[in-house]
């Protein structure tokens, strides 16, 4: 029997809201499927399942927040035994899951402006409109006489309180102009984000180094080959970056990986993480797997998807907990150097600025050239300068052979 848990989706992740289930007890699956939606404080993601099987039981409900790594339902293999059902523990009680757009951060529970009642106070009954009433108005009903039958309290009994209230009522203070309050979904993200990069900022020795990279080889090939294309066949720059980043980490894997349990875990598999700046603010990174596989072609069409689905709420888990590297580019806001800051628990970040034409001399020779200067954070733990300037260094030259790419 295989245990569906809630995954993390980042390292500042403790706990999710299951949003919503897509499967039902009984449903076949398979590695990849879609099982269940998740919230944390990034936004909303779709829960994918890596074992194939048959759903045997669910075992949270929508709404609840769990810790990462619950067990939120169990799989059996196809052919066994499946006892359908859901089994939630009755004493798990779960909080409504938030509307969409509202925040994740918990306000605190309302207080009435009024003492409660001692146990043995009685308030007399009341007519359903004079509860209405005195709920919206803020009136204390054990502090009103009754003027019906047995002391029963009136919704005019209800009116002539909130008037005698408002009579005694001070003078209210002239309204106090406020700035607009950053949004709670605003709010959220910036908390993760705070936590995650105070954590790496704490616990990881950073150390950077950079380099000017001329690109007007690259560039001018990639301009030839877009005359060849539609418009919307053609290629970014940004993508010749990201496929220099994976060629490079090919040459130098040790930067391509994680510190996890006090080591230095070099992986494989190259998913780099691509920051992304959301439309309602907050920034987020999610992977694009095995970029040295990928041709540029298929590269261009997998940032513009991943684009496009983190934008509009619709990243898979695997994208959120996969990526080995993070790139950043901010170029298109000006920047000429960035100096980033290691998502942990991966070991380095590569940050590119804008391309710009520039003054360069090469051979005796001084002309103008179109220039990016690349910067690398990296983990001193798992990587020194030596080997941070060889990635550097491949990188330059895989961008100079772009057809290669």
């Amino acid at each position: 029997m295989g245990e569906f848990r809630m995954p993390s989706l980042g390292a500042d992740m403790e706990a999710g809201i299951l949003g919503k289930w897509l499967v039902k007890p009984g449903d076949p699956v398979k590695r990849g499927d879609i099982v269940a939606l998740v919230e944390t404080q990034k936004g909303v993601f779709d829960i994918e399942i890596f074992e194939k099987g048959v759903v045997e039981r669910l075992l949270v409900q929508p709404g609840m927040e769990v810790p990462v790594g619950t067990v939120l339902a169990t799989i059996v293999s196809e052919g066994a035994a499946v006892t359908a059902g859901q089994a939630v523990p009755p004493a798990a009680v779960a909080e409504p899951l938030p509307a969409a757009g509202e925040a994740l951060i918990k306000a605190p529970p309302a207080t009435s402006p009024f003492p409660p009642a001692a146990p043995s106070e009685r308030i007399p009954a009341s007519s359903p409109s004079a509860r209405k009433l005195a709920a919206e108005l803020g009136i204390d009903l054990s502090t009103i006489p009754g003027s019906g039958p047995h002391g029963a309290i009136q919704r005019g009994d209800v009116e002539r309180a909130a008037e005698q209230k408002k009579t005694a009522a001070p003078a209210p203070l002239p309204p106090v102009v406020e700035k607009p309050s950053v949004p709670d979904y605003q709010a959220g993200m910036r908390q993760a984000i705070a936590a995650a990069m105070s954590r790496s900022n704490r616990e990881i020795p950073h150390y950077y180094l950079e380099t000017a990279i001329d690109m007007s080889s690259a560039l001018r090939w990639l301009e030839r080959e877009n005359l060849k294309r539609s418009i919307k066949e053609r290629i970014l720059p940004v993508v010749l970056l990201l496929k220099g980043v994976a060629r490079a980490l090919a040459d130098v894997p040790e930067l391509n990986g994680f510190w996890l349990d006090g080591r230095h875990q070099i992986q494989e598999s190259i998913h780099l993480g691509f920051a992304i700046a959301l439309r309602q603010g907050g920034l987020i990174a999610p992977a694009i797997h095995n970029v040295n596989l990928l041709s540029l072609d298929e590269l261009m069409a997998a940032t513009g998807d991943l684009i496009t689905r983190t934008r509009s709420g619709h990243l898979r888990s695997s994208e959120m907990s996969d990526a080995t590297l993070t790139v950043t580019n901010l170029g298109d806001l000006g920047v000429n150097t960035v100096y980033g800051v290691i998502y942990p628990p991966q070991v380095a970040l590569v940050a590119f600025g804008r391309i710009s034409e520039r003054p360069w001399a090469e051979n005796g020779m001084l002309g103008v050239r179109r220039v990016v200067t690349a910067t690398l954070s990296a983990d001193h733990r798992a990587t020194d300068g030596h080997r941070g300037s060889q990635f550097l260094e491949a990188l330059n030259r895989h961008l100079q052979c772009p057809e290669k790419l």
